[in-house]
């Protein structure tokens, strides 16, 4: 069986069945030729590519409701912010902020700052306090472009003014006036048009993205011009982009989803993108036919939101060919496509840091939960013992450790944290912190966060395989595993799983526990329950599970031995005493 990829190459798929008695060689994702040469996996040159060889075709739109961007356009409009950025002394290797929310500059903005060599550094617009102070800190940026809103809360944790020099961004319908101390944006749009000499190497710092924090501190990753320009690659083959397409996206710009995998990823065939300011459950399907598009993704519960609207007569009446799904619940896929029309799933796993090691191959008959086989023409990867670092037996769960085959496809570290960069690093492989298993078939499974794994009477428990059951039962809309402290000495940990209640559902979390007693092993079924309006989230909309773990049993927790729920195994003695 042959395989296309998005560069046009007709490729054989590795992992072809022997002649009989022979084994048959692990899946692998197929080997790709990127679309540019590595010495131009620089986002100046792919976009110095496409505004010379197809200068009027469109390439960004802000909405469904103007027009687009074309590649000149884009061109033209960032030499004019990037001149104006090197007339007020931005030079290579400075680092800028973008504390901004999605707006129609933001890409323009970080366009014109990889054309002068300078670092783009974006923060999240949720970002105030200490979590604001810390990731300033270590970025230590020159400039910060943000919103006059935005501007009070750098008033809050900075001395003064003076420590970094503001430019105000207005937002839609609003005036260009800047604050006192600061500049206005329109000064920036009024800069000389003439090309930008880029001398940026593929080597060259590019960003500094931050990481969820979901554990602690954020972390600054450090990400070169070749790092940005391959992770995105890695998505444009996945979904087997065109110039032709048209990707949709309306996830933060400040993260790699909407950014790489999304604006980036759409800009090295030369497709067109669309951006929306925040996601919309009840727009979304609305947006796919008004925008056109062919590709786009899902993120976490996203498409969990998009299947519980209301159905519309129109819902199947667009153009989408592909939706990247991460993770792709295999509940939904069925309930989305009868509404939507018969998609395309791919999937993938990787994170900031290591671009995307796993990839579902076209056409592949994926396994449930698999997130993908390795992309071995540029990844070697490892499960080890997360203590020892010892390689673990073919197929136990073991930490994920990944080193690239080329330089500068991953990341180089972590921006004024270089404990946490060695810590990462050790034995020259670079940690996720992810546990994965792999079957004998070459297809990878992740398993849990390492430090989200529970461990209870001697069985260990993945969060993520509980909340993939309890997430299936009608009543949830969505959930969140944690430990909480178990009572007794030698107990370890008890399974806690806090979950957001389907609108008009009339919960029971007796018929919960009955729902997972069916489907998990015993050990692994919840003994505590707590009803909550929401999870606490990330910008990039993960959960921080250390504030649910924080919380233990509260007295709005529900206990199922309290309740005398328990299982047919159980007594109970059994249920509150160590076996």
């Amino acid at each position: 069986m042959e395989a296309v990829v998005a560069g046009g190459k007709t490729l054989q798929p590795l992992g072809n069945r022997m002649r009989s008695g022979e084994t048959i060689p692990a899946l692998t994702f197929p080997r790709f030729e990127p679309h540019f040469l590595r010495e131009n996996w620089t986002l100046p040159a792919v976009l110095a590519h496409h505004a010379a060889i197809r200068p009027d075709a469109p390439f960004l739109s802000w909405t469904d409701a103007e027009e687009p961007l074309t590649f000149a356009g884009i061109d033209h409009l960032t030499n004019r912010i990037a001149n104006s950025l090197a007339r007020r002394g931005i030079a290579k290797g400075d680092r800028i902020a973008l504390f901004l929310p999605n707006c129609r500059y933001f890409v323009p903005i970080w366009f014109a700052i990889a054309k002068l060599g300078a670092i783009e550094v974006p923060i999240g617009d949720t970002s105030k306090g200490d979590f604001l102070r810390h990731q300033l800190a270590i970025t230590e940026p020159k400039l910060i472009l943000t919103t006059r809103e935005l501007s009070l809360r750098i008033d809050e944790v900075t001395v003064t003014r003076d420590c970094y020099e503001t430019i105000v961004v207005p937002m839609d319908e609003e005036a260009d006036v800047a604050p006192h101390g600061a500049t206005s944006f329109e000064e920036l749009l009024a800069g000389d048009p003439e090309p930008v000499v880029s001398n940026v190497a593929s080597q060259d710092l590019s960003t500094i993205l931050f990481t969820s924090g979901t554990t602690g501190p954020s972390k600054g990753v450090l990400m070169s011009h070749a790092q940005m320009y391959f992770f995105a690659e890695e998505c444009a083959q996945m979904t087997r982009l065109t110039h032709d397409d048209v990707y949709m996206t309306s996830f933060p710009l400040i993260h790699g989803n909407a950014q790489i995998l999304s604006v980036y990823a759409a800009l090295i065939p030369g497709a067109r993108c669309v951006v929306y300011p925040r996601f919309s459950a009840s727009d979304w399907s609305r947006r796919v036919r008004a925008s056109g598009a062919t590709v786009t993704n899902t993120l976490g519960a996203t498409m969990s939101f998009i299947c519980a609207q209301p159905e519309g007569p129109n819902d199947r009446n667009n153009h989408l060919r592909c939706v990247y799904a991460a993770p792709l619940a295999p509940d939904l896929e069925s309930i989305f496509r009868d509404r939507f029309g018969n998609v395309d799933f791919v999937n993938a796993f990787g994170q900031t840091e290591i671009s995307l090691p796993f990839v579902t191959p076209p056409g592949a008959e994926v396994p449930e939960g698999a997130v993908g086989v390795l992309v071995d023409q540029w990844f070697d990867v490892m499960l080890a013992d997360s203590e020892t670092d010892e390689p673990v037996a073919a197929g136990c769960v073991g930490e994920l450790l990944v080193r690239p085959k080329v330089p500068n496809i991953i990341c180089s570290g972590y921006a004024g944290m270089p404990e946490e960069t060695v810590k990462a690093w050790r034995n020259l492989w670079f940690h996720t912190g992810d546990a994965m298993r792999c079957d004998a078939g070459g297809w990878y499974y992740f398993v849990d966060r390492v430090k989200d794994a529970l461990r209870r009477r001697g069985e260990n428990i993945s969060s993520f395989e509980v909340e993939s059951v309890v997430r299936a039962h009608p009543d949830i809309e969505e959930c969140a595993v944690v430990a909480a402290p178990a009572q007794e000495v030698g107990g370890e940990d008890e399974v806690k799983v806090c979950v957001i209640i389907r609108q008009g559902a009339d919960f029971d979390p007796t018929q919960l526990i009955a729902w997972c007693d069916e489907r998990l092993p015993y050990f692994m079924v919840p003994r505590y329950v707590e009803t909550l309006d929401s999870l606490p989230r990330t910008a990039s909309e993960k959960i921080q599970k250390k504030l649910l773990r924080d919380r233990g049993v509260t007295p709005q927790t529900w206990d199922r031995i309290a309740a005398n729920c328990l299982l047919d195994r159980e007594t109970r003695v059994e249920a509150t005493t160590t076996p």
